[in-house]
């Protein structure tokens, strides 16, 4: 998986257009906001977006539309159903993704065979609700020495109000990747690439 990770808020084609075409391979359509027809609308488009430039296409929470439009995975959050119910759902080769906030949570989803798991929220950030404990360099720091220290591979990216200068010091913690999503969000490609300095992750 693409160590760069685009999550989705909003004016969703054009800012997924813009990321994939920056180079990014590895984007969650996240429309809290839309339901039924128009949210597999939107879905379609996305995907057929990130097919076109051959970016992976995950969908925030909706295990049946991933099911339905063979989206390449799904990230499930602390409310959502169970990885272990969201696999018997999707076929083998889909992707479960996690949200953690803890090193507790990461074990929990590393027990239930998710893929990878999002960790944070590094620090406060408007792009969520109901916002999780702030993690810092020092919870990144600590769980992630603990998972290693555990014997765990599963992919963590670091999540939740991540600047450019926060880039190497979360490098320096041993995570996977880095999951944006305001920082880039209406930006052209050539500003993202210059942002995130494609390819150096």
């Amino acid at each position: 998986m693409d160590k760069w990770y685009y999550i989705s808020q909003e004016y969703h084609l054009q800012n997924i257009q813009n990321v994939c075409e920056a180079g990014i391979r590895l984007v969650q359509l996240r429309a809290k906001n839309l339901k039924g027809q128009e949210l597999l609308e939107l879905a379609l488009a996305a995907q057929q977006i990130c097919k076109t430039h051959q970016a992976t296409f995950i969908i925030n929470d909706h295990v049946a539309l991933a099911k339905e439009i063979h989206a390449d995975g799904v990230h499930l959050g602390q409310n959502d159903i169970s990885p272990i119910e969201a696999r018997e759902l999707l076929a083998p080769h889909q992707i479960i993704g996690g949200t953690a906030n803890t090193f507790e949570d990461c074990k929990k989803l590393i027990a239930q065979k998710v893929d990878y798991i999002g960790l944070g929220p590094f620090r406060y950030t408007t792009t969520k609700k109901n916002l999780s404990p702030i993690l810092g360099l020092e919870g990144y720091q600590s769980i992630v020495s603990k998972l290693k220290h555990a014997g765990a591979t599963t992919p963590i990216y670091a999540i939740g109000g991540i600047t450019q200068a926060d880039f190497n010091d979360l490098l320096k913690t041993n995570i996977y990747g880095i999951a944006i999503s305001g920082l880039i969000s209406h930006q052209s490609p050539e500003s993202i690439k210059d942002i995130l300095a494609i390819p150096t992750l």
